[in-house]
């Protein structure tokens, strides 16, 4: 493990005494591995920032476990990063937020450990969320102006949002679209209805890929989104999700649910650019249709 050993040639706190000593490092980096106890004064590690120094105490650095306790969190992809923005590929069985039975292993505790890797002063915070056995794409906000930003103007930012599913039978369209209001009942299943009156209007087009005798692979483009959307839909013209049980599936091929986020696009809250992510469609998801 690399390590650098200097001796104190003047009094000062560490934190300030480190950035001077080391200014090629970011302050992020000597942070962490104030953090993470890789700083050694006369052989004793401290990670007290400003803790005192006097001349002639060995300063040691080690800096190997501080670079790679910020790398991207393994089993979650990051697909961009920037100062304002995360979008990762999260896979199925991963709860986006904590639940009452899972608190740490979520996408947001993982990034959170991320973040706070690179910086303990760093945040993350939730923008939108899929459902644990959903997988693709999602992002998250690193301040709380993104944040904000993004969920005020939700629908004039996202421009597109794409899923691919795996549905029950043969989709007799080539493509459609399944226009409906949504309501959410005390025991959180989402129910359709045609009343006007009842719910909030959700919109979902959709795009017949592959066909089988008993099931379609379908890409879905949300023109609203709503909790659930896709899921009742699929219900709505016969043809469940598969492996969605709550919603009418009785095939589970893939042992997870059949819905995968596949193409996120929106004008960034910050620059005002365009743009847009896109991921596979997921192999197992292909393979039941050769």
């Amino acid at each position: 493990m690399p390590t650098d050993t200097i001796t104190v040639a003047q009094s000062g706190q560490l934190l300030a005494s480190l950035l001077a000593l080391f200014p090629d490092k970011k302050r992020a980096m000597i942070k962490a591995v104030l953090r993470d106890r890789q700083v050694l004064v006369d052989g004793r590690p401290v990670s007290q920032f400003d803790h005192p120094l006097r001349p002639g105490q060995v300063l040691s650095v080690q800096w190997d476990r501080a670079a790679a306790s910020h790398q991207a969190p393994q089993g979650l992809k990051i697909v961009h990063e920037d100062e304002d923005l995360l979008v990762v590929d999260k896979p199925p069985g991963l709860l986006t937020v904590a639940t009452d039975k899972e608190k740490r292993k979520t996408a947001y505790a993982m990034l959170s450990a991320y973040l706070k890797g690179k910086d303990p002063d760093n945040k993350i915070f939730i923008i939108h969320r899929l459902d644990r056995e959903t997988s693709g794409l999602l992002m998250f906000a690193k301040n709380q102006e993104t944040k904000r930003l993004v969920q005020d103007s939700w629908e004039a930012m996202i421009s597109r949002r794409s899923y691919v599913a795996v549905v029950e039978g043969r989709v007799a369209d080539e493509q459609g679209t399944i226009t409906s209001w949504l309501t959410e009942s005390k025991a959180f299943i989402v129910y359709s209805s045609q009343n006007r009156q009842q719910g909030r209007r959700a919109v979902t087009h959709y795009r017949k890929l592959r066909g089988s005798d008993s099931l379609s692979l379908l890409q879905l483009q949300l023109e609203t989104g709503r909790k659930h959307q896709i899921r009742v839909h699929m219900q709505d013209i016969g043809h469940p999700v598969v492996g969605d049980t709550k919603y009418g599936a009785t095939l589970n091929p893939l042992r997870r649910l059949g819905l995968h986020a596949q193409v996120l696009a929106f004008t960034h809250p910050r620059t005002g650019a365009a743009c847009l992510f896109e991921t596979e469609i997921p192999a197992a998801f292909l393979k039941l249709f050769k």
